[in-house]
């Protein structure tokens, strides 16, 4: 199965709504996908993966205009440091590529934060699982599917 349909499969099993757009331009960074749907930086939702000192894999939902903080996260989740994932490590923890990841439909359950200063959204838009998908989405609909906790995870 298309990663972008294990995405659609995600949705409808939960009888949700919600449009993956299919798009001939790359929406492989933030930038690229807010210029594809025409939607403000800040918007975009980034999927980060990074790992615990102690080898959990932590989701970073981070505002397309702002730069996850590796120590900010760590304080988080309570661990002494983390780390991004490299590439093979993101495919293998989430079974997506990098530049497609999307914050929802992981084969295994992660603690998930969510950037506070994507509270300044109502909708927002994510990767669909690959670098030419996207969807939007209420955030109160992703906060409730990730069950993502809001905090101050970004640099400054």
């Amino acid at each position: 199965m298309r990663s972008v349909d294990r995405v659609r499969e995600y949705f409808n099993q939960r009888n949700l709504p919600i449009e993956i757009k299919e798009l001939a331009a790359s929406t492989r960074t933030a930038q690229l996908a807010a210029d594809a749907v025409g939607t403000s930086l800040g918007s975009i939702v980034k999927s980060l993966i990074f790992i615990t000192a102690d080898d959990r894999t932590i989701l970073a939902l981070v505002a397309g205009d702002q730069r996850g903080d590796a120590e900010k996260i760590a304080l988080c989740v309570n661990s002494p440091s983390v780390r991004m994932a490299n590439g093979e490590q993101v495919r293998a923890r989430t079974s997506f590529a990098i530049g497609g990841v999307p914050p929802v439909a992981h084969p295994i359950l992660m603690e998930t934060l969510v950037d506070q200063t994507l509270l300044r959204f109502e909708t927002v838009w994510a990767a669909a699982g690959s670098p030419f998908a996207l969807f939007a989405i209420d955030l109160t609909t992703l906060l409730q599917l990730t069950q993502g906790r809001v905090a101050d995870i970004v640099v400054g």
